[in-house]
């Protein structure tokens, strides 16, 4: 089993944690980064692209010239697709572009990145983050002392509001509760910091 360093808030250095090889020990498979990234992102799609048939646009319901004897070809609207301002012939609708890989896929890609994480020495467990109060600024100077400069995703318990709402001011860093941990903000932040409760949460999802 993997072992890390637990530290508290100023970086001292408090203990060690056995973190569960199944989870944190996993093989990191980009093809099923790739499969379960693009699903994520599929289902992130707005789906309201929308053009006006020849039902929906404005326009005289009228013939537009007679059957036969014109020598024209025939028609029946002048909102038929070939006219300017006629309707548009097989265009974009609006639809759910999501789609669901396995949950096999996805807990496996799951345990893939938080692995990646800790073989590229970018996981960092702290034994709390408890705040004495709302403070963008504390959250600031804590991840500068944990050596966490640019980016990262921290993951404690959802009824932690204080760190919830301190971080949010913060662009590149995101708070996360277990349960909402996913791939896409795995890969798109440089560092994860977690907290003991966190990893026992993520290691009884993942092992679920």
């Amino acid at each position: 089993m993997p072992k890390v360093k637990v530290y508290n808030l100023s970086r001292d250095d408090v203990g060690e944690l056995e973190l569960s090889d199944g989870v944190f020990g996993a093989t990191v498979n980009e093809n099923l980064f790739y499969e379960v990234l693009k699903a994520q992102l599929a289902s992130r799609r707005a789906g309201t692209a929308s053009t006006k048939n020849r039902a929906e646009v404005t326009g005289s319901t009228r013939k537009v010239y007679k059957q036969k004897g014109t020598g024209n070809a025939r028609h029946g609207s002048i909102k038929a697709p070939i006219y300017v301002g006629g309707g548009q012939a097989h265009g974009p609708r609006p639809r759910s572009y999501a789609y669901r890989p396995p949950r096999k896929m996805r807990l496996g890609a799951l345990r893939g990145a938080l692995s990646m994480k800790l073989q590229e020495g970018r996981l960092i467990v702290v034994d709390d983050f408890e705040l004495e109060a709302i403070k963008t600024r504390r959250v600031a100077s804590v991840l500068e002392a944990l050596r966490v400069p640019k980016s990262a995703v921290i993951v404690d318990d959802k009824d932690n509001d204080k760190l919830r709402l301190s971080v949010r001011n913060l662009p590149t860093f995101q708070f996360l509760p277990p349960e909402g941990v996913n791939l896409y903000d795995l890969l798109r932040h440089e560092h994860l910091v977690l907290t003991k409760k966190a990893v026992e949460a993520l290691e009884a999802r993942c092992k679920a």
